[in-house]
């Protein structure tokens, strides 16, 4: 009996560990903008995957039966690109996204409901499935370097970049986790001692299209990159460093790393002038 309840508990997991995360977007008729409503629906679900390893993501646009089929197939494909354009805007890797389609109508007797406009609402959406990474990736035990502060320590000459290591920002947003606070503590009783030392503050993100800056979740504006730089000037300067010796910009994604995704939502130290001790 031990055996089977052990088989059956596996089996469970199994399952469990393949299963899809499935999304729906509905729009008003002849639309692709996204109803106000549907969008916050959307980030709540994207607050939902963000700790997902994902291998995937499907986007299918769908219309009503109404228009001719040529119509149809644009307005669905401009309704998939919408949601596309969120999931990139909040700092998901495009590359996950394999298919990004337009499937034109669905026929009114697709879904068991008398009322017809009841019906064609339904069937003005875009359909999300997220598949998880099976099996799930081991997540590795990464040892926290101290390369940063010894870095800031060091020898220092204009022009240096440095790059904050260990501050960890959550996807589409411009704040700090609170391990990311400990760490930033440590460099800013470095940067209040090494007062000669002058620095821009470069904020970065990942995923956009192109070099735009990503959405802040928060305040809804596209200048996340700014955001997360500002954020780090202010905590700096809320532990004694001087205002006047920093400066901060964001540089939206001119700079990718070329690595993951995710190294790229990232802050860097730009040294831009340091002045002889008297």
């Amino acid at each position: 009996m031990k055996p089977l309840i052990i088989f059956l508990c596996l089996c469970f997991q199994l399952s469990f560990s393949q299963k899809e995360l499935k999304h729906e977007v509905y729009f008003e008729t002849d639309q692709h903008d996204i109803p106000e409503t549907e969008h916050s629906r959307l980030l709540l679900f994207l607050s939902k995957i963000e700790d997902v390893d994902i291998e995937k993501v499907t986007i299918y646009g769908f219309t009503d039966d109404r228009g001719s089929d040529n119509y149809n197939l644009v307005l669905s494909q401009n309704r998939a690109d919408a949601i596309k354009e969120v999931f990139s805007n909040n700092e998901f890797d495009e590359s996950k996204m394999t298919n990004v389609d337009g499937k034109g109508k669905i026929l009114v007797n697709i879904i068991k409901e008398n009322d017809l406009n009841k019906i064609r609402g339904l069937n003005r959406k875009v359909e999300i499935v997220v598949t998880p990474v099976f099996p799930p990736k081991p997540k590795e035990e990464k040892p926290v370097v101290d390369k940063t502060e010894d870095l800031l320590k060091g020898d220092l000459k204009e022009g240096d970049k440095i790059l904050l290591d260990n501050l960890l920002f959550r996807t589409g947003y411009s704040y700090l986790t609170k391990e990311s606070k400990v760490v930033l503590d440590r460099i800013a009783e470095i940067l209040v001692d090494r007062t000669n030392v002058y620095f821009t503050i470069e904020g970065h993100v990942c995923c956009t299209q192109g070099e735009r800056d990503a959405i802040d979740r928060k305040t809804k504006k596209r200048n996340l990159s700014v955001a997360r730089a500002k954020y780090i000037y202010d905590y700096l300067v809320d532990k004694g460093v001087k205002h006047y010796r920093m400066k901060f910009a964001g540089m939206r994604r001119k700079q990718p790393l070329g690595g993951e995704p995710q190294l790229d939502r990232r802050v860097e130290i730009l040294v831009t002038r340091i002045y002889e001790k008297k």
